[in-house]
């Protein structure tokens, strides 16, 4: 299984997108690029004479996230002139010895955008979960310092809450108590609001880097100064670089098939299909007892696939968190 976004996107290609006899065209930078030069170099001994002349002007080239125009080739020199961030991609820094792909069916940027329109679309459906240790205060208790967009913002409602209602002056949990349930609510508050402290002074706080609203937790039947364990249900957090582990974003080990054949079937949608690609995935679908026929799209298929996998993770999600009995907002464990 893999331990980051780049793991996912690179079994995506591995198992759906590029066939292991795929004879797709690519070559390495023989020199690093800053993000403002427009003079690439490659190694041209991993590319046949065709291949290089392939790179001529009015090409598409790709290395890491990136798209470039190629406008003039030197195949002496093996260099090309390229225009930066074509098709909405950013001009990026990139090491030598980077992969350039020529003409790729399937840019990686793009494949990178469609795992995390995947990986949105799994809420509610799925969910991940987040367990807090929380402090009881007098009236609501504040979740987290909103200083990254993402955190706990991403909290949707409490699944359970449990105590041992010990003194918490203690420090420590006591083997001899038993953990209860406690009842729960989840507030959202204006960004930025006003509340009065124990104190009885009025005050206003202001997250300036945070959401239009904030999260805090209400607790009925305990009192404040103890700790309580809140496990919440959450939206994924959507990635934004491939170096974002999945633990972060919240996704379970057996949520990857489900993101991939997801982004697989996104890939097929309005596009010609490389034959190669086409045999290749068909191949994987027959190998989940999802077979294709000549009267079966290959995407409806792949959609299919993902809807099989999305019930059974969606139903032993609901058999380990089961949904609390909820009355005016409040939830019982």
């Amino acid at each position: 299984m893999s331990s980051n976004i780049r793991g996912l996107v690179d079994r995506v290609f591995r198992e759906y997108l590029e066939p292991m006899d795929d004879l797709s065209s690519y070559t390495a930078l023989s020199s690093s690029m800053n993000s403002s030069v427009t003079t690439l170099s490659f190694n041209g001994d991993l590319l046949t004479q065709e291949e290089k002349d392939a790179m001529d002007a009015g090409t598409v080239i790709e290395c890491e996230h990136e798209l470039m125009y190629c406008t003039a080739l030197d195949t002496v020199n093996n260099q090309v002139t390229v225009v930066r961030g074509a098709r909405g991609t950013s001009a990026d820094s990139h090491d030598s010895g980077a992969i350039v792909k020529i003409a790729p069916p399937f840019p990686r940027k793009v494949v990178f955008d469609a795992v995390c329109d995947q990986i949105k679309n799994l809420y509610p459906t799925l969910f991940a979960v987040d367990t807090q240790e929380i402090t009881v205060s007098d009236g609501y208790t504040l979740i987290g310092t909103y200083d990254a967009p993402g955190t706990h913002n991403n909290l949707v409602a409490p699944i359970k809450a449990i105590s041992q209602y010990t003194d918490f002056s203690a420090g420590a949990d006591s083997t001899t108590v038993t953990y209860r349930g406690v009842a729960v609510e989840l507030v959202d508050l204006p960004n930025p609001f006003t509340y009065t402290d124990d104190t009885g002074t009025e005050r206003t706080i202001t997250y300036t880097t945070g959401p239009d609203n904030v999260k805090a937790v209400q607790f009925t039947g305990i009192s404040s100064g103890h700790k309580v364990y809140v496990t919440f249900k959450k939206k994924f957090i959507e990635p934004t670089l491939e170096s974002d582990t999945l633990t972060t974003i919240g996704l379970e080990d057996e949520y990857e098939p489900i993101i991939m054949a997801g982004v697989a079937a996104q890939m097929m949608s309005g596009r010609d299909i490389p034959s190669a690609t086409s045999d290749y995935i068909s191949e994987q679908l027959e190998l989940e007892s999802f077979p294709v026929d000549s009267a079966t799209r290959i995407r409806n298929s792949l959609l299919a696939y993902q809807r099989a996998l999305l019930q059974q993770a969606r139903k032993d999600l609901r058999a380990r968190y089961p949904e609390p009995v909820t009355i005016n907002n409040i939830a019982y464990s």
